[in-house]
């Protein structure tokens, strides 16, 4: 099992122990939490926390999460774009509407389906067993390039990068509205929304994040935008953009309440990759282009000028 400290801010005083706990664990939902909950696997001065129980704000949380459950994760003959691949790591540009990795509703089909064919057992471990090799992530509906590593020291160091930035992940999108400013940052916190637990959202003691966005071309009404990630939050660009007033163009989540025709899923690419090799501390710096459909987004924005 691994466990967690957690420390609920001030700000949380008063919530439910089950609800501050699914959003303070990533990817961990309400019925889980309180399954944990439950079972006495959360505790506070080392007395079970109840479900029910509300936060001081205060206190210190010990979090015990049970291993996931063993599943049988078939190699699938899924065509990739390798960008980037060696001993050690492979970077893939990945098309919308391909899920990273095993989730509920997603048992197969995946990316790491995928690579488990073209990689075969070479595949680290660290991620756990439904995410084998899986350095980040990327949404299902955003295209672009993702690493995994094919060692578990490949995985560590990678990570390592992550959390100190050095790892550097830019993105492309297309929002809705023209931004004031050529350039700027948002920094605001991001945790499950409060009442919709398939969103995340801006909230009070929500966990750090960081997007850096430089404005590329202005169109009526969108601006073409470059984001650079200093956080990997899940949502987390949609999430800010929203947050600033411009949503990514054809987020039906975040923004729009109709898809937009021509584009599935929201217009954002994740078009660069920077970090140094797990092995040999070479710099590495991979790039790919921009799918066609946003492309086509640019074009009929071209012409509206």
């Amino acid at each position: 099992m691994e466990t967690l400290t957690l420390r609920p801010g001030e700000d949380q005083a008063g919530r439910r122990a089950d609800v501050w706990l699914s959003e303070a664990v990533d990817g961990l939902t309400r019925s889980a939490a309180a399954r944990l909950l439950e079972e006495g696997l959360a505790t506070c001065g080392g007395k079970p926390l109840a479900k029910s129980a509300r936060l001081t704000g205060n206190e210190t949380v010990e979090v015990l999460l049970p291993e996931p459950e063993p599943v049988d994760l078939i190699p699938q003959d899924i065509p990739l774009d390798v960008v980037y691949e060696d001993g050690d790591v492979i970077v893939v540009n990945k098309p919308k509407g391909l899920v990273v990795h095993p989730a509920p509703g997603h048992p197969d089909g995946t990316l790491v389906n995928a690579l488990l064919f073209h990689c075969g057992s070479s595949l680290s471990g660290v991620g756990g067993a439904l995410r084998p090799g899986i350095v980040h992530r990327i949404d299902r509906d955003t295209s672009g390039l993702i690493i995994a590593a094919k060692n578990d020291l490949a995985h560590r160091r990678l990570s390592a990068q992550l959390q100190d930035h050095t790892l550097a992940r830019t993105y492309e999108c297309i929002v809705v509205g023209n931004l004031r400013q050529d350039s700027g940052a948002v920094d605001a916190p991001i945790g499950r929304h409060p009442t919709d637990r398939k969103r995340m959202a801006v909230v009070p003691g929500g966990r750090v994040a960081v997007t850096r966005w430089q404005a590329l071309a202005r169109f009526p009404g969108f601006t073409h935008v470059q984001c650079r990630l200093e956080t990997g939050r899940t949502h987390q660009i949609r999430v800010h953009m929203a947050h600033i007033g411009h949503p990514i163009l054809g987020d039906t989540v975040y923004g729009a309440k109709k898809p937009v025709p021509g584009l599935h899923g929201q217009c954002l690419h994740a078009v660069g990759l920077r970090f140094r090799h797990p092995r040999t501390e070479a710099p590495v710096e991979l790039s790919c282009p921009l799918p066609a459909e946003f492309l086509e987004q640019l074009q009929k924005l071209s012409a509206r000028r």
